[in-house]
């Protein structure tokens, strides 16, 4: 790694820990800049992993209050498939033919691009959801005319917390078809987020959405821990299979700890909606380009 490498990495990841903490994406960032610095895909891919995850790490540990509120018994059965899930798509990723990854690089980031572009849709309908959910009696007792005012006094206060009848959400609620279909969708969603992981937040509010859970609070907050377990046994998978470079990863973690911490304080002077285009460009950029570059111009990588 040469100082103009490393000072590439490091910038990366910077601005790569500043999207995390404002609106997600910081992979679009790191993963493209390790495969411009001479890493072969795949470890790009596992180093990147290893730069990421302090960050979700975090970010989990902001959802104590939300987390607590979970019952045991449920964060027992998804986090179990999620670790399931992570370490296989971790040994499906070391498995897989360096060119073969390659050739999936374009596909793997435009699906995570896309996924990113359509998450505020769902996290709208998701707290509308909620909204409505949360003023049933309102609805059921008064008047039609007061039932615009209830319904947007819910929605001026997305941060109110619900009681813990609302919140919790227990296993013995669900059928046991359900119970099996979300773990089961929650175990696809592991493997591909062991694989590449780009997205798999977006795919686990819509799983949980699917389970019956409103609160997006609450839902935020189990698909962090979600993502800090898939990406920490891989994490684990990919360095004791030796795939991490750990110079640029370290280098890495340092630079998004700092970009997340600007990212964090700068937050709220930014208009997210700016900030998710961006990503959004850099996301269909750096699709269109891994495409002409591996399609069109034939460089299998390495």
């Amino acid at each position: 790694m040469t100082l103009a490498q490393a000072i590439l990495l490091f910038v990366a990841a910077v601005l790569g820990g500043m999207l995390n903490s404002v609106a997600g994406g910081g992979s679009f960032i790191g993963f493209p800049a390790l495969i411009f610095t001479g890493v072969p895909s795949i470890n790009a891919n596992a180093t990147n992993t290893v730069a990421l995850w302090p960050g979700v790490v975090a970010s989990a540990g902001a959802y104590r209050r939300e987390l607590a509120q979970q019952q045991r018994a449920l964060m027992l059965v998804l986090g179990g498939t999620s670790l399931i899930g992570g370490i296989l798509g971790a040994l499906l990723l070391l498995h897989t033919p360096p060119q073969t990854f390659t050739l999936l690089i374009p596909p793997l980031l435009l699906i995570a691009t896309v996924l990113f572009a359509v998450s505020p849709r769902l996290t709208a309908l998701l707290r509308k959801r909620r909204a409505v959910a949360a003023s049933p009696v309102a609805s059921a007792t008064a008047p039609v005319a007061t039932v615009g005012p209830a319904v947007s006094q819910t929605a001026t206060h997305p941060d109110e917390v619900p009681t813990t009848e609302t919140l919790a959400l227990s296993v013995e609620k669900l059928s046991p078809l359900k119970l099996v279909s979300v773990s089961f969708f929650q175990l696809l969603i592991a493997t591909y987020g062991g694989y590449f992981g780009g997205g798999i937040g977006i795919l686990m509010l819509a799983t949980l959405g699917m389970m019956g859970m409103e609160n997006i609070h609450e839902m935020n907050g189990l698909k962090t821990l979600l993502a800090g377990l898939i990406n920490g046994v891989a994490v684990i998978t990919f360095a004791l299979a030796g795939a991490v470079l750990w110079p640029q990863a370290l280098l890495m973690v340092v630079g998004a700890v700092i970009g997340g911490y600007g990212g964090a304080y700068y937050a709220r002077k930014i208009d997210q909606r700016w900030v998710r285009l961006f990503v959004t460009l850099v996301g269909v950029t750096m699709t269109l380009y891994f495409f002409i570059n591996i399609y069109i111009l034939g460089h299998s990588g390495k």
